[in-house]
Parts: C-alpha cells; sequence; structure tokens
C-alpha cells in the first residue's frame, strides 16, 4: 500500500490516512509507521497522534527523533490546531457550541461523556445542512481523548453516519463519516498549513461537496489572519 503524501520536509511527512486503516500494527498486518518508512524509503517514521481505524484524513509523522519529540510536545500542549468533518442523518441537539465533559470507558471499547468537568474533553463544533437528508459537521477538539469526537457527536444525538460503535447499527453505510481535514501549528518558527478535503461516498454529493468547500474556504482564511 501507498499513502497519499501531501506534505514533507526534512523533519516530518503529512499523509492522507484512508478510513479502515489502522495506525497500529494488527496481528496480521505490516504497522502504518513500517509501510511509511518503507515508502519513503527510511529507516523509521515517528508517530505523533492517532486516528481511529475508521476515520480518514492527515495524519501526521515526523522523520527524526528530534522532530518527533518537538512535534509531540506541540501535540500535548495543544499548540496544533486541527478541523475535522462528519456527517450524520440526525437532526442535533443543538447546531453550534461547546461540547464538554469526562470521558469515562464503558462496555466493548466504547466511551461516554459524563457531567463531570475533572479532565473534560472539550470539542468546539458548527454545523451546516446538505440535501439528502444530511448535516455536515466541523469538529474542532481542544483536547485528544480517545473516541472524543464519536462521543461528542453521539452526546448531541447525532451520531456520525457510519460510525461502527456508536452510530445506527442496522444502517449499511460504505464508511464511518468522520474525516481529519485541516492541520495547522508553528513548527521552529515557521507556520504549516494543510488541507485535505474528503471525496469517497456521501462526501463526493453536490450538496455536501458545496458546503465542504465553503466552510474550509472560510476556517482556512481565518487561520491566515
Amino acid at each position: 500500500m501507498n499513502f497519499s503524501i501531501l506534505y514533507q520536509t526534512e523533519d516530518f511527512v503529512i499523509i492522507d490516512k484512508p478510513q479502515g486503516v489502522s495506525v497500529h500494527k494488527d496481528d496480521t498486518e505490516i504497522g502504518l509507521t513500517t509501510l511509511v518508512a518503507k515508502q519513503l524509503q527510511v529507516a523509521q517514521v515517528w508517530l505523533i497522534h492517532r486516528l481511529d481505524k475508521s476515520t480518514s484524513g492527515l495524519l501526521l509523522l515526523a522523520l527524526n527523533r528530534e522532530a518527533a519529540a518537538e512535534l509531540s510536545t506541540l501535540f500535548a500542549e495543544h499548540q496544533i490546531q486541527k478541523i475535522y468533518l462528519a456527517l450524520t442523518r440526525e437532526k442535533p441537539k443543538k447546531k453550534q457550541g461547546v461540547i464538554r465533559g469526562d470521558m469515562v470507558r464503558t462496555r466493548r471499547g466504547m466511551w461516554k461523556l459524563t457531567p463531570t468537568q475533572t479532565q473534560p474533553a472539550i470539542t468546539r463544533f458548527y454545523s451546516v445542512s446538505c440535501e439528502s437528508k444530511l448535516r455536515l459537521f466541523v469538529l474542532k477538539p481542544q483536547t485528544g481523548k480517545t473516541h472524543q469526537l464519536r462521543v461528542a457527536m453521539k452526546s448531541l444525538g447525532s451520531p456520525i453516519l457510519g460510525d461502527p460503535l456508536y452510530g445506527d447499527k442496522t444502517e449499511r453505510v460504505d464508511r464511518c463519516y468522520l474525516h481529519a481535514a485541516v492541520l495547522a501549528f508553528t513548527f521552529r518558527g515557521r507556520f504549516f498549513q494543510c488541507v485535505s478535503a474528503p471525496k469517497e461516498g456521501h462526501f463526493s454529493d453536490d450538496s455536501v461537496k458545496e458546503q465542504i468547500a465553503s466552510v474550509l474556504a472560510q476556517e482556512i482564511a481565518e487561520m491566515r489572519e
């Protein structure tokens, strides 16, 4: 498997991870970092953050140990801006705002949001309606908890379309419609911004595609101000 390389410097690379590909090494598969290293013809790459197997989009990997340490610190200190796009068929309890609460593990590897605020997961969001009974969500996580965005959407009463854990189990959908669309950060005095618009399945519906283009243009313009 060859990955789409969207940005590369001597210190890091940003790939467009397909949905269905795990960032972890499965028992019967070669790990993603091994595959990327082989593709780039380097000895090793370092995973800086993670995307769920069912999530597609931008994934940042370091190309040397020093850059890995610095980029990991940026993530830990929430200095890297991330924007995700998601689709749902369900009308949310609210169309924009902030979702905040602690997350606790439940059953079968699932999590849930609680009212407590000890170490809360924080997600800013807004949404726009598309034709064909779909709603596009723009999700801006301020923290990096496991399944944070998927649980946040579930808490709004509008689980992500095709989510294998938190979505409608009775509906047959081709994928989980969550995509990491924007990464932006300052590294060693230079500002980097990478954008990847999703193209698969319902993401390519005309009305959805138009809304994606509109919200990404708006978000990119605001980042540059």
